[in-house]
């Protein structure tokens, strides 16, 4: 199996709390977190044009040929969440926190590997419920741009 290596911007995200939420409604976390990957977070990372590369069941691993794609979408995903989870009660609410870094990763097939993935993934628990962390090696413009979200952090 042949593997390359490219830069990459990558995203890593999962749902705050989410063994909290299934313990208490199973069924309707699972249905309300599969709405929310079909209708929201799928159609914005194509349009941002990302690439999911796995499910996690409760988070996903994406990855973008641009961080400004990547901080973007990550910022857009989270100021729509809070709009489409309004009705719940606070406990109950959907919150996913996002890792985002900007990093050289070994693809093989369809899959990404690497230390820049495995940053990602330390900066997502890192991150606030609802909110994003992206590490400081990205450049200034971005880090500016995050600072304007509220939504993102720089680590």
């Amino acid at each position: 199996m042949a593997s390359t290596r490219r830069l990459a911007a990558i995203f890593a995200a999962d749902v705050a709390g989410y063994s909290r939420l299934m313990g208490a409604d199973e069924e309707g976390t699972h249905e309300r977190l599969q709405a929310h990957r079909r209708e929201l977070i799928d159609p914005k990372i194509s349009q941002h044009k990302g690439r999911i590369v796995k499910n996690t069941g409760d988070g996903l691993l994406a990855e973008f040929a641009s961080v400004v794609d990547a901080v973007r979408c990550a910022a857009e995903l989270q100021r729509v969440m809070i709009d489409r989870e309004a009705g719940m009660p606070e406990d109950h609410r959907i919150r996913f926190r996002i890792g985002i870094n900007l990093g050289d990763v070994i693809v093989e097939d369809s899959d990404i590997f690497g230390d820049g993935v495995n940053v990602a993934a330390r900066l997502e628990a890192l991150a606030e419920p609802g909110r994003g962390c992206q590490s400081s090696c990205c450049p200034l413009p971005i880090s500016a741009m995050i600072r304007s979200s509220n939504i993102l952090r720089t680590a």
